[in-house]
């Protein structure tokens, strides 16, 4: 194989046809592909419409995988009854179960935003605080991002790509509703990043201690607009990282 071709990144997004403004959907998915097209990557969107062979063959050849934000997980996925996750849709769920479960065989890079922080954490065995105040801001294009301090952890691979310079507090976009409160992390999972809340403190980025790149974020990297600049190195780290594993096929 040759050692130019690009990463093939599989990134799960929304299903566009069960929006009320499907060429609005669309346009949010794209964002996600354009973070990973940006810095060199080849993207395969699914969604939860996608077929079985579409999924079998994007699998097969992904270098990495891109688990995007949108609705709920349903809460039995973490052995939980519903009290507070709305817009669940299964189809969504099985498609990312089915795509973590490739990549974990596989071994490639995972890096999960917002809702796909949350899948990382109830995939690895973690669940969900499914409400979470004040965090929930107005729908992206509606207007200004509501914001919240982000506070790195000192030593975090994350803190040392977003900000280099040592500056450990951030203010982040939020849009989510829901949350992981400590007791809540996934074993094997570190937290990296925190954020305060009507719920106590919450964890806010994540990583998994090793070689293998699996980070995840609570807010939206792909809004560059309500983003700190430094997180365009996360996307080239996780980009590079796919790179890597393209090349060692």
């Amino acid at each position: 194989m040759s050692a130019s071709r690009r990463p093939h990144i599989v990134v799960t997004v929304a299903d566009p046809a069960r929006h009320a403004d499907p060429a609005f959907s669309a346009r949010r998915n794209r964002l996600y592909a354009e973070g990973v097209e940006r810095h060199g990557g080849a993207p395969v969107l699914l969604d939860g419409s996608s077929t079985d062979a579409e999924r079998t063959a994007a699998f097969a050849s992904m270098d990495g995988l891109l688990l995007s934000g949108g609705a709920d997980i349903d809460p039995a996925r973490y052995g939980a009854e519903n009290l507070g996750s709305v817009d669940i849709e299964p189809e969504r769920d099985e498609l990312e179960v089915a795509a973590w479960a490739a990549a974990e065989e596989r071994g490639v890079p995972v890096f999960g935003i917002c809702r796909g922080f949350q899948a990382i954490n109830v995939f690895s065995g973690g669940t969900l605080l499914q409400d979470v105040g004040g965090h929930a801001g107005p729908a992206w294009s509606t207007g200004p991002a509501r914001t919240h301090a982000l506070r790195l952890t000192e030593s975090a691979g994350l803190a040392t790509l977003v900000a280099p310079d040592g500056e450990r507090d951030l203010e982040v976009n939020t849009y989510h509703h829901q949350g992981v409160r400590p007791g809540d992390l996934a074993p094997g999972l570190v937290a990296t990043g925190w954020a305060e809340s009507e719920a106590g403190e919450l964890i806010e980025a994540f990583e998994r201690p090793g070689s293998r790149f699996v980070v995840g974020v609570q807010c939206h990297p792909e809004r560059s607009e309500s983003t700190p600049a430094g997180f365009d190195r996360l996307w080239r780290a996780f980009v590079e990282a796919c790179s890597a594993t393209a090349r060692s096929d």
